[in-house]
C-alpha cells in the first residue's frame, strides 16, 4: 500500500525534511505547499501581474496557493499539519480545518505550549504528536503494523 502524505504549517524549520528522512524506506510519496516564503507570497503578482495595495497583493498569493492546497489535500491519504512556535499559523488551522472537513486522517504537531488554543484543531485529528519522529514511527505501524523498536 502506497500512503500520500501532505505535510502542511509551519515553513521555518525543518520539520518536514525530518519526516521525508525517516521514511525513506517506506511507500510513502509526501507533498507540501511552497515553503519558499517569498515565492508563495508573491506567487499571485508573479503571474497574475502587480497590485498596488498590499491587500490585493496579498489576497492573489493566497487564493493561488488554496488552488494548490486543495489539490495536495484532497490527493492526499493522510495530513500532518504542524504548528510551530515562533508565528501564529492561521494558514495551518485553515488547512487543519480543511483536511478534516474533507474526511482526510489528519496527524497534528505541536509543542505542549499549544496544547489549550489548538483544543479544538486536537479535537479534530486522529492524532496529536510532539515530535516529527512520531509521525515517522506512525507511518511505519499504519504501513507495516510494527511498533518502533
Amino acid at each position: 500500500m502506497t500512503l500520500k502524505v501532505y505535510l502542511s504549517g509551519e515553513i521555518h524549520t525543518n520539520w518536514r525534511e525530518e519526516i521525508m528522512t525517516g521514511a525513506e524506506s517506506l511507500d510513502v510519496t509526501f507533498s507540501a505547499p511552497v515553503t519558499d516564503h517569498d515565492a508563495s507570497d508573491d506567487c499571485g503578482v508573479a503571474i497574475m501581474g502587480s497590485e498596488e495595495d498590499k491587500f490585493w497583493h496579498d489576497r492573489k498569493g493566497a487564493q493561488l496557493n488554496a488552488i494548490r492546497t486543495r489539490k495536495g489535500i484532497e490527493d492526499a491519504d493522510i495530513v500532518v499539519v504542524r504548528f510551530g512556535d515562533k508565528y501564529k499559523q492561521w494558514n495551518a488551522a485553515f488547512e487543519a480545518g480543511m483536511a478534516s472537513a474533507l474526511g482526510k486522517s489528519l496527524i497534528v504537531l505541536h509543542g505542549p505550549e499549544h496544547q489549550h488554543p489548538l483544543k479544538e484543531v486536537d479535537a479534530a485529528a486522529l492524532a496529536v504528536v510532539e515530535h516529527p519522529t512520531q509521525v515517522v514511527q506512525m507511518l511505519v505501524y499504519i504501513l507495516s503494523g510494527k511498533l518502533p523498536n
